[in-house]
């Protein structure tokens, strides 16, 4: 007889209040985010989004620390990123500039809210497909843009436009395309580094000059923060593409030099 296969022991159907608080404040970073963005404070929503994605990230590993890892922390963490970084994103961006269309006719009004519903609705596509590819997927690698990521490139492009003095009126055809651009990658193909098989851990070392990366990051985003973290960002949404399409390229002429 064949042995019977293991099975996952399955999560905790507890509710643990530490990771859950961090959740709970994630959340109310990104719904901070909205009403700033009502408000016209679009520099102080951006930084909002941001927080939230620094808590969200803290969430899962108080989570695996403590040992309190729950089926609820799980679905709240996936309610608490739509919030943060599907409908904040969204409607910061539709406050910001995309309100702005509607003053050209009533087509492009539609086009504005159009754009900024398609966001929304591939980070929550996004978020439901994640859910259901855990414990399958490579967690070296995401399938698509993760929904963090994705509101970080969307915030940091307002958080410098501000900065650079521009308006969301002035970028009003500038930001749909964006936003239109980073939904659809959310919900693409393409592969992107999760950064889970970095090493993190008590016993894990890295080289001397990681450091020395560190340390000119952090001076970089002390002078500039907003546009360092778009360019940054921007670059890790470019780099899903082109590292897909550059995989593709190797494999076929592979196959092509075996043949």
């Amino acid at each position: 007889m064949s042995e019977p296969m293991p099975v996952r022991p399955p999560r905790h159907r507890g509710i643990y209040l530490l990771p859950n608080l961090f959740t709970t404040a994630a959340m109310f970073a990104g719904f901070y985010a909205i009403i700033a963005s009502i408000d016209g404070r679009y520099t102080e929503a951006a930084v909002a989004v941001f927080i939230a994605a620094v808590l969200d990230g803290m969430d899962g590993r108080v989570a695996r620390m403590t040992g309190t890892q729950s089926e609820f922390g799980v679905q709240y963490d996936s309610l608490s990123d739509l919030v943060s970084f599907g409908l904040a994103p969204a409607l910061v961006m539709y406050n910001w500039s995309l309100s702005s269309l509607r003053d050209f006719g009533s087509l492009w009004g539609k086009l504005g809210w159009a754009a900024a519903f398609i966001y929304a609705a591939c980070a929550a596509l996004r978020l439901a497909r994640f859910n259901t590819q855990v414990g399958v997927a490579d967690k070296r690698y995401f399938q698509g843009l993760a929904s963090p990521a994705a509101a970080a490139v969307c915030m940091s492009f307002v958080w410098s436009a501000e900065k650079s003095g521009f308006s969301g009126d002035e970028l009003c055809f500038v930001t749909p395309v964006m936003a239109v651009i980073v939904g659809l990658l959310m919900v693409s193909r393409f592969r992107y580094f999760s950064f889970k098989s970095l090493p993190m851990g008590d016993n894990q070392r890295v080289p001397f000059a990681w450091m020395v990366g560190a340390v000119l990051l952090l001076a970089l985003l002390v002078l500039d923060t907003a546009r360092v973290l778009f360019v940054g960002f921007t670059i890790y949404l470019l780099s899903g593409p082109v590292w897909t399409i550059w995989g593709l390229a190797t494999h076929r002429r592979s196959r092509r030099n075996a043949a």
